[in-house]
């Protein structure tokens, strides 16, 4: 599903236009991306919690040199389902 097809499931369901469908998943995407950059955690009950980890930074090899390089500190954005999505999905 893209997010076309995603907006189409939402305004069907709500009984929204596509375009108030649109503007509603844009300000929560939004919103998850605003807490996320700060450090937040986004838990919504049952669907699942968006989270920010930290990869430390490790040794790597270059695979035409095979010279070692120092591969940096990287932040990810992580999910995990809650019990009513993983229940969903067995």
């Amino acid at each position: 599903m893209n997010k076309t097809e995603l907006i189409e499931k939402i305004a069907a369901k709500s009984g929204l236009t596509k375009v108030d469908s649109k503007k509603a998943l844009d300000a929560a995407m939004e919103a998850v991306k605003e807490a996320l950059v700060a450090g937040d955690k986004v838990a919504l009950i049952g669907f699942g919690t968006f989270a920010v980890t930290t990869r430390p930074a490790h040794k790597g090899r270059n695979p035409r040199s095979n010279a070692e390089i120092v591969i940096p500190e990287k932040k990810l954005a992580k999910f995990k389902a809650g019990a009513d999505l993983a229940d969903a999905l067995k």
